[in-house]
């Protein structure tokens, strides 16, 4: 399903850069003094749009018809092979304009015809493409630039850390309680350190449970020694994970590339010593591996806990933990999180019917505080009751979950999201799960693929790039997982 949701959203974001290099008069200037053939880029323009138009469609069914996937997966390569011809053409415009400054442009006649034989057959595979609209029963739909046209986009879980990002939890309060009795009792647990797994599916707030757990003052009964916080994250690897566990307890970066060096260095610093640690999002379910981990972990004094965050019981299990079960929130604690992240600031209150509504649309969230939190920071944004229904009433409710429920929710939030933010964050797909972004290096990258709208140099790209990523982050496509002092 990840898979999918990306490829989506990077056909969106290549198909608006081809739209605006497409806009270039430059361009057409280019075209007219090589005097190559100017309906060729015309063709180009008005077929890209076309299979923009029918995008919106295909993406929703894609889940439910393996044609329409594969039709996908063609178009995207159809459409990737003419953002490389316009990168090339770009590149050519480039040379000759500095070649300029120096002598006489030339032009040849062989880069010509390369260029209108590679525009040409770019315009066969997408008319070809566009012709199979009726076959696979594939609408058209309409959009505007800045507001409708949609693409898929998936959700980058960012690393986490102890900081704790919401200040509020709602629905928790019995179960926070649950686990810091845990840490703070005296057990008589021969299998040193205890563990305690919190287990539910994505999105039902595992992390955010356990940071404020992490941070409550009543831990400080425990008297631990140590305390440390590590990302785990889909890729285990055992040297890896010891490091870091290594270099939360020290706050030092460490360079060691042997096991057996590292091993000793985190058993000499927990020896004797009483420590809580925290792994958040384990997938690993190789018990071989995490036997391999828990080596150092088991000169600790008594009394040492670790909390850990999974999906699966089998983690759990594997790791000889006890298990606490994370389920949906109530109906007055789903309300809660919504109306927190969907009011603006006391500015803006719900009548009856946004109410009505509002309510109807919090019973499809399930339960979960990510959806609801994404869901409400998408109304946020719109304050109009046939806005509300729209939202309401998305067929996007009903794709396959695939055994997480946090999809719709999340698939909507991304449907509804400007274009110029769509591609923004759909080249944030590019990078691994977990990565931890710098706004600053982010913002230039962006501005590397000439996805900041800048128009007449009015302001500068750094500029416009800092508001594009205040937008998202307001938006909830980001968290912050760290604070720099």
């Amino acid at each position: 399903m990840a898979a999918e949701l990306v490829g989506g959203a990077l056909l969106s974001a290549f198909l608006q850069v081809a739209f605006d290099r497409l806009a270039s008069p430059q361009l057409l200037d280019f075209f007219r003094r090589r005097k190559l053939d100017e309906k060729l880029l015309a063709n180009l323009n008005i077929m890209l749009h076309f299979i923009n138009a029918l995008a919106d469609d295909a993406e929703l069914k894609q889940f439910t018809e393996s044609y329409v996937k594969e039709w996908l997966v063609d178009v995207k390569e159809a459409v990737f092979d003419a953002e490389d011809l316009l990168g090339e053409i770009d590149y050519e415009l480039t040379r000759c304009q500095v070649e300029a400054q120096y002598e006489p442009q030339t032009f040849t006649h062989k880069k010509n015809k390369k260029i209108e034989s590679g525009m040409k057959e770019v315009l066969e595979k997408l008319e070809y493409l566009a012709n199979q609209k009726g076959d696979l029963g594939l609408k058209e739909g309409t959009y505007s630039d800045d507001n409708d046209r949609s693409g898929s986009r998936v959700s980058q879980k960012l690393p986490s850390s102890s900081l704790v990002v919401e200040s509020v939890i709602y629905g928790r309060d019995a179960e926070k309680d649950i686990i810091i009795n845990w840490l703070t009792s005296e057990t008589d647990n021969p299998n040193q350190p205890s563990i305690l797994s919190i287990v539910g599916m994505g999105g039902l707030g595992k992390t955010t449970l356990a940071q404020h757990v992490y941070s409550d003052p009543k831990i400080e009964d425990a008297k631990f020694d140590i305390k440390a916080w590590v990302c785990v994250s889909d890729h285990f690897h055992v040297l890896t994970v010891t490091r870091t566990i290594l270099e939360a307890i020290t706050n030092q970066k460490d360079d060691s590339e042997n096991l057996e060096m590292v091993h000793k260095k985190l058993k000499e610093k927990l020896l004797g010593k009483r420590f809580l640690l925290v792994l958040d999002d384990v997938w690993n379910e190789k018990r071989e591996e995490w036997e391999a981990v828990r080596t150092s972990l088991r000169y600790g004094a008594p009394g040492s806990r670790i909390i850990v965050t999974t999906r699966d019981e089998k983690v759990a299990s594997n790791m000889r933990s006890e298990v606490h079960l994370l389920k949906q929130l109530g109906e007055d604690e789903c309300w809660k999180v919504f109306e927190n992240h969907a009011l603006k600031d006391g500015d803006f209150e719900l009548n009856d019917e946004l109410m009505k509504v509002g309510r109807r649309i919090v019973k499809k969230c399930k339960g979960l505080p990510l959806a609801l939190k994404t869901i409400g920071c998408l109304l946020r944004t719109k304050s109009s009751i046939s806005d509300w229904k729209n939202i309401l009433e998305s067929d996007i409710w009903e794709l396959p979950k695939e055994h997480n429920e946090i999809i719709p929710a999340l698939f909507l939030s991304y449907h509804y999201l400007p274009s110029h933010l769509k591609r923004c964050f759909a080249y944030c797909a590019l990078f691994p799960k977990d990565y931890e972004f710098v706004k600053e290096e982010l913002i230039l990258m962006w501005m590397t693929q000439n996805f900041l709208l800048c128009p007449e140099q009015i302001r500068l790209p750094e500029e416009v790039g800092e508001e594009y990523f205040n937008d998202l982050l307001s938006r909830c496509f980001f968290n912050q997982s760290s604070v720099v002092g």
